[in-house]
């Protein structure tokens, strides 16, 4: 199954499905070996990656090249966060032919304004975009697509923003009607009340999303009890690899020794397994006179 079939038949599963987050190909081959189904790839983990702030301050085809990578390393279909779509309707719509030209599944898009900051940071002061031009950036993205399964997602800030409920209602009624295939609901609330009160007098056919980060304590029982498609974790492979890091650099750093470090981190030869050199020896050993093989593989 191609992965924009792959990425929507979860959209539309008769039980609550999730994405896991993950930033370069080497998280996303930790994903697919765990089990997970589908990956988010967050705008937040990918910037951190690379040591930049989630401020827009990689260009659109740097996250590309990134997801290129990721997309490549599994048969997972990737979900990516595309922050405001990266300008307007033209750039927007020219992201959804990148998208596809790379066999990315979908694209969420957040109703805020180009350059975009972190919706953890300050979110009541950030604008939203208005309603009727984002409607057309929507209109443009679905209108440019080839693939009837890539997935177009509008993330709702207005929670984010401080607007009301009734507001991002009416935001969600309207991008609906502009065509799109999903909302992701977002809250930084440290409880699930906002999504409670939003799914409560939601009326509409398509699935919504939610990324529990803040409100972590609620059971996703609850979430699939409110009618709720999908749930996305949404920075924790980059999150728990920082802290990894963090804890290891400072133990080889007080030793002055790797010897303390050795029983805490993965061997070589896992890194070679994930990596998939297996694949590369036995290509060896078809394509190379038998005389290169062992000068160029371990």
């Amino acid at each position: 199954m191609k992965k924009t079939a792959q990425l929507r038949k979860m959209f539309y599963s008769d039980s609550l499905e999730y994405l896991m987050e993950a930033h370069n190909g080497l998280s996303a081959k930790v994903v697919e070996e765990t089990g997970f189904k589908g990956i988010w790839a967050s705008g937040l983990s990918i910037s951190a990656s690379l040591g930049v702030r989630d401020n827009n301050e990689l260009s659109w085809t740097q996250v590309l090249d990134s997801i290129e990578y990721m997309n490549d390393a599994v048969s997972l279909p990737i979900l990516l966060d595309g922050d405001t779509g990266y300008g307007n309707f033209n750039n927007a719509r020219r992201l959804v032919q990148k998208l596809e030209q790379r066999g990315i599944a979908g694209v969420c898009i957040e109703d805020k304004l180009f350059p975009k900051t972190n919706s953890f940071i300050n979110g009541s002061l950030q604008p939203l975009a208005e309603k009727d031009e984002f409607c057309g950036k929507i209109k443009a993205m679905k209108d440019i697509q080839k693939d009837r399964d890539f997935m177009v997602v509008s993330r709702l800030e207005g929670f984010i923003a401080g607007r009301t409920k009734e507001e991002v209602l009416e935001r969600a009624d309207a991008y609906t009607e502009a065509g799109v295939d999903a909302l992701l609901v977002h809250s930084k609330k440290s409880d699930a009340s906002e999504i409670e009160a939003f799914m409560k007098e939601w009326k509409g056919k398509i699935p919504i999303v939610i990324v529990p980060t803040k409100y972590y304590d609620t059971p996703v029982s609850r979430f699939a009890d409110l009618g709720v498609s999908m749930v996305i974790w949404a920075n924790h492979n980059l999150r728990s690899s920082l802290s990894a890091m963090q804890q290891i650099c400072r133990k080889i750093f007080e030793e002055q020794s790797i010897k303390g470090a050795e029983g805490e981190v993965a061997s070589v030869d896992e890194i070679f397994r994930i990596q998939n050199m297996k694949e590369l020896k036995e290509a060896e050993r078809i394509y190379l006179p038998r005389e290169k093989i062992n000068a160029t593989l371990p």
